[in-house]
């Protein structure tokens, strides 16, 4: 009988209720699996008791990001850890669209000020300022270039948390088209869905935002799914992870281009696609075995 954990977070005033756990975690056991539901920062779980720690929805990490990546590698040090520490590592900090950019796949474009830098804001077109850490469009807001002395502050007090600032155009395609979230499981695409913009004109960025606007199921184009498949090819490590969501959003040239990649604790969206229970169980299973 398998050991398998299933990680998430301390319930608060700015943590989301993970849908999905209890439906994933009975699931699990109906399969045969002995299952526990973990929090990441309890100090009294013995991580190497279990065949498979699985991170879910460890929704509060960004605010402790480093402590969550150090509890990560200790984890890891002592069991399976999906998705593994080192993909945990790279992906917590949004700098890695970069790494995806420098790879050939098509992103967002963005630049970066870490605190002691000076931002470098558009002058002719809408923007967004965001952390390079951050969950829930938590200290996200969309500017116009007439708000500058408001970006500015946003990212004063990002700043002054120890947060490294993000600044990438606001894909104006988002209006009617909406974000896209590929997800995959077990190295398969497991189903998709459809969102609208999340970023409303004249929101402050310390406002909380509805993260999943409108979300419904949605069938990838080819070219979504060939985008995604490139970001996934270019995650560095030789582990593949277990699981992903790949956000896409439509360039002015109506090319999807990667707005995030989550390999963290992205929402599988579970009780929207009910039909994918079995298939994320069946490769569960398989890790942990």
């Amino acid at each position: 009988m398998p050991r398998i954990a299933l990680v998430t977070c301390r319930p608060g005033p700015r943590v989301s209720v993970d849908r999905d756990l209890p439906v994933l975690a009975r699931a699990l056991a109906d399969a045969g699996a002995s299952v526990s539901v973990e929090v990441w920062d309890d100090a009294g779980v013995d991580w190497a008791a279990f065949d498979l720690v699985l991170i879910r929805s460890t929704w509060d990490y960004s605010w402790r990001a480093d402590e969550f990546t150090a509890w990560a590698e200790r984890c890891g040090g002592a069991t399976r850890l999906a998705n593994p520490a080192a993909v945990v590592r790279w992906n917590t900090d949004k700098r890695y669209l970069a790494d995806l950019a420098a790879a050939g796949v098509p992103t967002v474009p963005t630049r970066y000020a870490a605190p002691g830098e000076s931002p470098a804001l558009p002058d002719g077109h809408e923007y967004v300022v965001k952390p390079t850490s951050g969950a829930g469009a938590r200290f996200a807001a969309r500017y116009t270039p007439g708000e500058h002395a408001t970006a500015v502050r946003q990212v004063e007090r990002m700043h002054a948390e120890g947060f490294t600032a993000m600044v990438q155009p606001y894909m104006r395609a988002i209006d009617t088209a909406g974000e896209r979230a590929l997800q995959f499981f077990g190295g398969r695409l497991l189903h998709a869905s459809r969102k609208g913009a999340v970023l409303a004109p004249g929101t402050p960025y310390d406002a909380r935002k509805v993260a999943h606007p409108g979300l419904e199921p949605w069938t990838p184009t080819a070219a979504e799914v060939a985008v995604a498949e490139a970001a996934l090819a270019a995650v560095p490590g030789a582990a593949e992870p277990l699981y992903a969501r790949v956000d896409l959003v439509d360039g002015d040239d109506g090319r999807p281009r990667v707005m995030e990649l989550e390999l963290v604790e992205p929402n599988l969206f579970l009780w929207l696609h009910e039909r994918s229970l079995p298939r994320v169980v069946e490769a569960v299973l398989e890790a942990a075995r």
